[in-house]
């Protein structure tokens, strides 16, 4: 998708939009194409990706443009992200651009401070430098500035993988089996899957590597009662419904009526019949305590800062504050300990983010621990192993784009005690 004069006049109106960090980029996006129906297809890759390249990269364009001009960013993100040459730009360029890129080009970017070379705000910066060594939070943050993939999850009551796999290569899709969920597929590219038969039909749904992991660490049980506490749009409620072969009683719970709503186009193609969407006001809400100490597992996918996932929402690391992130423990700390009251003796229970900050993940964890003792702390990587998935991250669950390919995701599984005899 070359860029010229119309595609570039788009990509910097759409730019323009999202830089107000007022909603999440891809919304920015969904809206400005449907207020633009004359771009097709192509025009609409090169927006998109055009937009999130400078996202991705805002404090290294910024620092190379001079000034927040959309048009400049786009310019600095094609010479220097995608390695085009003042020649090749030359057709696009204004006569004082030509001059500014030329000397924006001379000038060494490593000399920059490291967090404008990583695109990274510097309280992120500096969480990351708390716990990990230099060397270590480069990586990581260099790999939050890659492309994520395109992964899928195999709706086992339909379809094997191999089937689907076999489908792809058939329609001249590359995919392959992703490294380690035994139900993942892996797209090498983006085609539009909307409407392809293996989704239509449900054999198929679009989630993360990571995130599907999150179901083999609550590892359902067929005729349990299950509950996903923050079901969202459904794709981890799904993903357990499968696992416990639509047997059983599976709860989503969402504060959020209009996520649970989606989740209902997706539940008809799954063919699941064992979930039951249920909207609450709040962790606090009545309706939860008559399954008080009735639940065998509950998965809580807790609302955090979303960092582990800026591959593909480059936006949110804009738009988070560390006050937020103060807001965000309290809240998962509150929620975390509501779930717990659900979990029957000898059950279990799954804390998740997508975050990569130590004080959503572990900090949580260790303080509910602390409050909770008759909980205890279950070794993640055994729990994978006895499914014969061979990850092994330590006791939490730990995956990164730059090791393992996958967004950003924690996990830890805490155990009830049973009741002793």
């Amino acid at each position: 998708m070359e860029p010229n004069a119309p595609r570039m006049q788009a990509a910097a109106a759409a730019l323009q939009a999202a830089l107000t960090f007022e909603h999440p980029a891809d919304a920015v996006l969904r809206r400005f194409f449907r207020e633009h129906p004359e771009l097709g297809q192509q025009d609409r890759g090169f927006v998109a990706d055009s937009v999130f390249a400078v996202l991705r990269n805002l404090r290294l364009l910024e620092a190379i443009a001079g000034r927040k001009q959309p048009r400049r960013l786009l310019l600095a993100a094609l010479a220097f992200l995608s390695g085009r040459s003042l020649r090749q730009l030359e057709p696009l360029l204004r006569q004082e651009e030509a001059q500014w890129l030329t000397q924006a080009r001379a000038a060494d970017v490593r000399a920059l401070p490291q967090a404008v070379q990583l695109s990274l705000p510097d309280w992120v910066w500096e969480r990351l430098l708390e716990t990990l060594t230099e060397e270590q939070a480069v990586a990581m943050a260099r790999g939050l500035l890659t492309q994520a993939p395109l992964d899928l999850r195999v709706n086992t009551l339909l379809a094997r993988r191999e089937e689907v796999l076999a489908q792809f290569a058939a329609d001249g899709i590359k995919a392959q089996p992703t490294t380690y969920s035994p139900t993942g597929v892996r797209l090498a590219d983006k085609p539009a899957l909307q409407q392809h038969p293996l989704f239509m039909s449900g054999k198929v749904e679009v989630q993360d590597e990571a995130s599907q992991l999150l179901s083999w660490l609550v590892a359902p049980r067929r005729r349990e009662m299950v509950l996903d506490f923050c079901a969202g749009a459904g794709g981890k409620t799904l993903a357990l419904g499968a696992l416990m072969s639509s047997q059983g009683r599976l709860y989503a719970f969402d504060t959020s009526a209009r996520r649970l709503t989606n989740l209902g186009p997706r539940l008809k193609r799954s063919g699941l019949s064992n979930v039951h969407p249920q909207h609450i006001d709040s962790e606090h809400d009545a309706r939860i305590k008559r399954l008080n100490g009735k639940i065998d597992r509950v998965l809580v996918d807790a609302p955090c800062s979303g960092l582990g996932t800026l591959r593909r929402n480059p936006d949110l690391k804009w738009r988070q504050t560390p006050q937020g992130v103060v807001e965000l423990v309290a809240k998962q700390t509150s929620i975390l300990g509501s779930a717990a009251r659900l979990v029957k003796p000898g059950g279990r229970l799954v804390y998740a983010t997508c975050s990569i900050l130590r004080e959503e993940n572990e900090g949580v964890v260790e303080t509910f621990l602390g409050a909770h003792p008759s909980f205890r702390l279950a070794d993640s990587s055994a729990i994978l192993r006895e499914q014969d998935i061979a990850l092994d991250t330590g006791q939490y669950f730990h995956v990164f784009p730059h090791t393992h390919g996958m967004d950003g995701f924690f996990a830890a599984v805490l155990e009830r005690e049973p009741v002793s005899q």
